[in-house]
């Protein structure tokens, strides 16, 4: 007689899942990272970043009279920065509790939860390109909406 197998869980590193949700998070790569496949906010970003794109796509091959795209294109941006404050809550939350929350069968100490230069740089750059993408989306968004109430008025006054 064999003895069971015993099945233990992986150890889920926070430096790790902080750059896959900055160089993938909008595609739900931290957060499939984290949760496994199942994670419904991770399919929301996958869907939102797709959106987005497209949206993005469509503003190059209609130019920036399209409507559609003026709804579509801030979605990108949303959802990069949604990311990037995924990755600031785990990169700033204390190794004893990463590891409380997301590596139970770990000792509170274990490494996998520890903050390291690696972690730190990934906070800096998700801060960076959160911010960027949050703003540029807002003033994408506004400025179309505000173009287009111009020229409904233009219209009106003729």
């Amino acid at each position: 007689m064999t003895p069971a197998k015993q099945i233990i869980p992986s150890m889920k590193n926070k430096t790790l899942v902080c750059w896959l949700s900055l160089l993938g998070g909008p595609f739900g790569f931290g957060r499939f990272y984290v949760f496994g496949l199942r994670d419904s906010v991770g399919w929301a970003l996958l869907f939102m970043t797709l959106t987005g794109l497209y949206g993005f796509e469509r503003a190059q091959s209609f130019g920036l009279d399209d409507p559609l795209s003026w709804w579509l294109v801030p979605l990108l941006g949303l959802s990069i920065a949604i990311s990037a404050l995924h990755t600031l809550y785990w990169g700033l939350m204390s190794g004893d509790k990463w590891n409380s929350r997301y590596n139970a069968a770990a000792d509170a100490s274990s490494a996998s939860g520890n903050t390291s230069w690696l972690t730190v740089i990934a906070l800096v750059l998700s801060l960076m390109l959160g911010t960027t993408a949050l703003l540029s989306s807002l003033a994408y968004g506004f400025q179309r909406y505000f173009e287009s109430q111009i020229e409904e008025a233009q219209k009106l006054s003729q």
